[in-house]
C-alpha cells in the first residue's frame, strides 16, 4: 500500500486536525456538521453520495416513543408464523437463515430481563435528548420546516380494550408522553382515517419530516458552507499508522490513497467489514426495510402506525409513504417487489377515501438497509485498539431519530469534552 507522509499539525489548533467521516447518510452528515462546528476540518466520503441509502427512504418518523428493545420475549410464540409468512411484517429469506442464526442467538440472549432493562435504559437516554438535539441542528442548518412536531398515532382496529389499555400502560410506565384516545378522538385528529379504527395512542413528544432526502440535502449544504468537503468513493483498506498516533491511511477502491488524522466509521449496514479491519468484531446485521411511495397526498398531519397491521403511514411532500416491513436477507439479494406491494392493502384499509381509485402500480417501490445490533443500541465512541478511530453506526430503526444527538455526543468526545450522555454502554468493546 502506498504511504503518504502524515501532514504535521498542532494539537492546540483543531482547524489543522483533519477528520474523515465514512458515510454520507443522515448520521454521517450530522456528525460532519458537529465536528466542523467543534473546529475540525472534516471530509465525508461515501460510495454513492448524500443520503443515498436508508436515509432517503425511511419512514421519516422521529420515533422517540420506541423505547423498548426489539428483543422482546413476547415475540417468541409469534416468530414461527411470522418467519414462515413470505409477506409477513418480519421475515428471514430461507437461503439466509443459517447466516443470520448467530445474530438471532444473540438477539434471544438480549431478551433476558436484566439485559432488556439495561438496553432499554440506553435507548431512553438517547431518545430523551434526540428531539431537542434535532431542533437545534435543523435551526442551525436553516431547515426548521423539515422537522414537524405534531406527534404520532398508534391506531387499533377492533382490539380488545384490555389489550389497548395494556399497551397504553406499558408506554406510560416507561416514561413516554402518551394519551389514550377513542376512535372518535383519533378521527378528530385525523378525519381521513377509517371507521375501523376503534382506539389510538397519541404520542405527543414525537416528530416527523415530510422529506428525509431533503433533510439530508439541507445538512450537506450546511456542511459544505462550514468548509467541509464531500467526496464520492468506496473505502477499501484502513491502515492506522503507529496505532493511529501519527495518522490513518485510507485506500479507496479507485486506487487513491488519502491520509487523515482521525476517522469516524458511520457507514450504517456496511460498517462491519471496516470495523473488522480495526480489530473489532460486531454482530451487525442489515434489516432490509421496504416502503411503497404513493403519489396521492393525504390530509394526515402526523405519522400513523397500525398496531394490528404492523406498518406506518407518513405524509410526505411528494405523496404518502407506506413503510414498515422487515426482512433479513443480507446486502446482496435484490429488492423483493411483493414485500413493498403488500403494504398497499393496509394503506387502503386505513385511508379508504385517499386510495379508493389507486392501484399498487401507482407506487414507487424502495428497499434500504437498517444497521441493527442484537441489543438495539448503536456503536458510538472511540476505539480502544487505535487512537483517533471513532464509531457511529448500528442505529437500527432509529437512525433518523438519533442522528443529531449521537453526532453531538461524538463531537464532544472527540474534542476532549465529557459527553452529555455517558457513552460506555454504546462502546464497541461490549461485543468482545
Amino acid at each position: 500500500m502506498t504511504k503518504i507522509n502524515h501532514r504535521e499539525h498542532k494539537q492546540s489548533n483543531k482547524k489543522a486536525i483533519k477528520v474523515t467521516v465514512i458515510g454520507a447518510g443522515i448520521v454521517g452528515l450530522a456528525t460532519g456538521i458537529e465536528l466542523q462546528r467543534a473546529g475540525f476540518q472534516v471530509e465525508i466520503i461515501d460510495k454513492e453520495g448524500v443520503g443515498a441509502g436508508a436515509s432517503q427512504g425511511n419512514a421519516g418518523h422521529f420515533a422517540t416513543e420506541q423505547v423498548f428493545p426489539l428483543a422482546d420475549p413476547s415475540l417468541l410464540p409469534k416468530l414461527p408464523g411470522m418467519l414462515l409468512d413470505p409477506l409477513g411484517p418480519f421475515r428471514i429469506r430461507p437461503a439466509y437463515f443459517f447466516k443470520a442464526l448467530p445474530w438471532f442467538c444473540r438477539f434471544l440472549i438480549n431478551m433476558l430481563p436484566s439485559k432488556r432493562l439495561h438496553n432499554g435504559q440506553g435507548i431512553k437516554r438517547l431518545n430523551q435528548a434526540s428531539i431537542t438535539a434535532m431542533e437545534e441542528l435543523t435551526s442551525f442548518c436553516n431547515c426548521e420546516e423539515l422537522l414537524l412536531l405534531n406527534g404520532s398515532l398508534l391506531v387499533f382496529e377492533g382490539t380488545a380494550i384490555d389489550e389497548v389499555d395494556k399497551e397504553f400502560t406499558h408506554y406510560r410506565d416507561a416514561g413516554v408522553e402518551v394519551k389514550l384516545l377513542t376512535g372518535e378522538e383519533v378521527r378528530a385528529l385525523e378525519p381521513s382515517l377509517s371507521q375501523s379504527v376503534t382506539h389510538g395512542l397519541f404520542f405527543t413528544h414525537v416528530g416527523h419530516t415530510n422529506d428525509p432526502y431533503q433533510l439530508c440535502q439541507a445538512f450537506s449544504q450546511k456542511f459544505i458552507a462550514l468548509g467541509g468537503e464531500l467526496s464520492t468513493g468506496e473505502l477499501g483498506k484502513i491502515e492506522p499508522v503507529g496505532g493511529g498516533e501519527t495518522g490513518i491511511n485510507l485506500a479507496l477502491s479507485s486506487g487513491y490513497i488519502a491520509n487523515t488524522d482521525k476517522i469516524v466509521i458511520a457507514s450504517g449496514a456496511w460498517s462491519k467489514p471496516l470495523v473488522k479491519q480495526l480489530g473489532h468484531k460486531v454482530p451487525l446485521e442489515a434489516e432490509r426495510g421496504y416502503h411503497l411511495m404513493m403519489p396521492q397526498k393525504s390530509s394526515l398531519s402526523r405519522p400513523v402506525a397500525s398496531y394490528n397491521r404492523k406498518f406506518i403511514i407518513t405524509p410526505m411532500t411528494e405523496g404518502t409513504r407506506l413503510a414498515g416491513t422487515v426482512e433479513f436477507g443480507g446486502l446482496q439479494a435484490p429488492l423483493n417487489e411483493s414485500r413493498a406491494d403488500c403494504l398497499f392493502p393496509h394503506g387502503k384499509a386505513l385511508l379508504p377515501s385517499l386510495f379508493a381509485d389507486a392501484k399498487v402500480s401507482d407506487g414507487e417501490r424502495w428497499m434500504g438497509f437498517r444497521p441493527s445490533l442484537p441489543d438495539s443500541l448503536p456503536v458510538l465512541g472511540s476505539s480502544s485498539n487505535h487512537k483517533n478511530v471513532f464509531f457511529s453506526f448500528g442505529h437500527q430503526h432509529l437512525g433518523l431519530t438519533w442522528s443529531a444527538i449521537t453526532a453531538k455526543l461524538l463531537a464532544q468526545q472527540m474534542s476532549g469534552e465529557q459527553p452529555d450522555i455517558d457513552l460506555s454502554d454504546y462502546r464497541v468493546e461490549r461485543f468482545r
